[in-house]
């Protein structure tokens, strides 16, 4: 599967999401939070290959296993480091970089970390660099915001206000559109395979343009309409704390269409939506009903509260399941 994920910790536990997307030739891997105790859920060697690590909000639930990543990484040049924060994050993060003493750092260290802050109209981005013991904010530009915040190698990441009383962000990874050759009909033409395959899946062919196989000439736009098969990509949504009130229901039924898999912290019962309202959190019933109007495949519920331990967990399951059947927790949380 060229899209895959696991979703971190327990029912007791901190949560945070893992994510790769894999387009054969490179494969990208992004972290969503970083609660207590999640990225020691990953090998050292994952951890090394992050990618983007993207924040909801900043409860200390969310980052307190962040000192754990920042050890492996303080200092690292490649893949280049990128973090992604609510409104006012990138002061925090700064404090989370400075609260340590950094006196050994020096000319010695290569390694910088970008901090993209998401507001509502602009994504602006700070450096901050291991050699100044990270010291100095230093602003690095500023782009207007769309729903796409990142435009990756063979996916994008889209990400959505939310309210919890603070922006709490939830994020859509989306693979991009998959485009292959296809060798049954590669053969039934009588072609052989060779380079000229890699030109077919790249851009749309220009007026005229011809491919030379096998010392005869071809039409690259009629070998593209003949040959390539268009895939669409799978796509991963992942919201955790907030309230999910009518408008917030009306505005993610949008924002999810074409998504199968969501990921939903599911904090109450429905009974206790009270609970839910004062604390900024959603219930299951919610959740459950979210996913229903979006049309997905699949609702994953975590960020459960620790009232309903250890006796309360299938009630909750069955509430959920009874507005969207194709509910569950993540994989091993009932073993």
């Amino acid at each position: 599967m060229p899209l895959s994920f696991r979703v971190l910790g327990g029912f007791d536990a901190d949560n945070a999401l893992f994510v790769s997307v894999d387009t054969g030739q490179q494969v990208s891997r992004l972290l969503f939070d970083c609660g207590d105790g999640c990225p020691h859920s990953l090998t050292a060697g994952e951890l090394l290959s992050i990618n983007h690590l993207f924040f909801s909000h900043f409860h200390i639930d969310h980052i307190a296993g962040f000192d754990h990543f920042f050890r492996l990484n303080f200092d690292r040049r490649e893949p280049a480091l990128n973090v992604w924060v609510p409104p006012g994050g990138t002061e925090i993060m700064h404090h989370r970089f400075r609260g340590f003493e950094w006196n050994l750092v020096g000319p010695q260290q290569r390694g910088s970390w970008d901090v993209h802050e998401v507001d509502e109209a602009v994504v602006r981005t700070t450096r901050f660099y291991t050699r100044e013991g990270f010291r100095t904010a230093h602003p690095h530009g500023e782009s207007p915001r769309g729903a796409v915040i990142l435009q990756g190698n063979g996916y994008t990441v889209e990400a959505l206000r939310l309210d919890h009383g603070c922006v709490s962000l939830g994020y859509v990874v989306r693979e991009t559109t998959r485009v292959n050759v296809d060798p049954l009909k590669v053969a039934a033409k009588g072609l052989t395979t060779g380079p000229w395959l890699k030109r077919l899946r790249g851009p749309i062919a220009a007026p005229g343009e011809t491919l030379l196989i096998n010392g005869v000439p071809h039409s690259v736009a009629e070998l593209q309409t003949q040959l390539l098969t268009t895939t669409p990509g799978e796509a991963i949504a992942y919201l955790t704390d907030f309230r999910l009130n009518s408008a917030t229901l009306d505005f993610l039924v949008e924002q999810l269409r074409g998504v199968q898999t969501v990921v939903c912290e599911s904090q109450y019962r429905r009974q206790d939506v009270m609970l839910a309202e004062e604390a900024r959190h959603s219930t299951a019933f919610e959740a459950a009903t979210l996913a229903a109007r979006a049309g997905v495949e699949k609702l994953i519920l975590f960020h459960i509260s620790p009232r309903y331990l250890p006796g309360g967990l299938d009630d909750l399951l069955a509430e959920a399941r009874a507005v969207f059947p194709n509910t569950s927790f993540p994989d091993g949380w009932m073993s």
